[in-house]
């Protein structure tokens, strides 16, 4: 049994039986880390893929990039191409949204490099400084861009629900996460995953 997951048990078994057993059953979970992509261009897309199913997600970013050809995405995604933008599928906000990250990534080194030494916190307040976007992007670029093992999206209705309905409808979900810091985005990957497994 690995130290975090046995932390996790240990932090479940004083909320509740059920999510002790969901843990149990569910086992050891590896926190996937991906950096592979320029930061502003994963963000981007991120804020495009938002309340979409990853199909149609995957298929508006596609015209995006088509649509953008052989020159740089950062510099295609500008507001003097907001038809084209629009036409690929994106909503006038999200449109507004994908060019304020393309902006600051021009003009104020929005880059891996100038966030990963960051605290967690400090990161999720400059990434929210930019229009558009909100306090659960900037947890899924924690989680999954940076792989912070600390952070609770309290925005993500489905890692808040699921947990509510293994503890207690009564008690707040930031409390239950909060026994288990500071591997708190385990908790969330154990959420998602146990939706996935669809228990008997």
């Amino acid at each position: 049994m690995s130290a975090i997951h046995e932390h996790c048990l240990n932090a479940a078994q004083t909320l509740s039986p059920d999510l002790t057993d969901a843990l149990q059953r569910l086992g050891p979970l590896h926190l996937p880390c991906d950096d592979s992509q320029p930061l502003a261009e994963r963000l981007a897309r991120s804020v495009a893929g938002q309340q979409l199913s990853v199909k149609a997600a995957g298929t508006i970013w596609s015209r995006v990039c088509a649509a953008a050809g052989e020159g740089p995405l950062l510099d295609f995604l500008d507001p003097r191409n907001e038809k084209t933008l629009r036409a690929c599928g994106l909503s006038g906000a999200k449109t507004a949204a994908v060019c304020a990250i393309a902006f600051e990534a021009r003009e104020n080194g929005l880059t891996r490099e100038a966030l990963k030494n960051l605290g967690a916190p400090e990161r999720a307040r400059r990434l929210t400084a930019i229009k558009g976007v909100g306090p659960w992007t900037a947890d899924m670029v924690n989680l999954f861009y940076f792989g912070e093992e600390d952070i609770w999206p309290e925005g993500d209705v489905t890692a808040r629900k699921t947990l509510i309905s293994l503890t207690s409808k009564r008690r707040k979900t930031v409390r239950s996460a909060e026994r288990f810091a500071p591997y708190r985005s385990y908790l969330a990957l154990y959420m998602w995953r146990w939706v996935d497994a669809r228990p008997d």
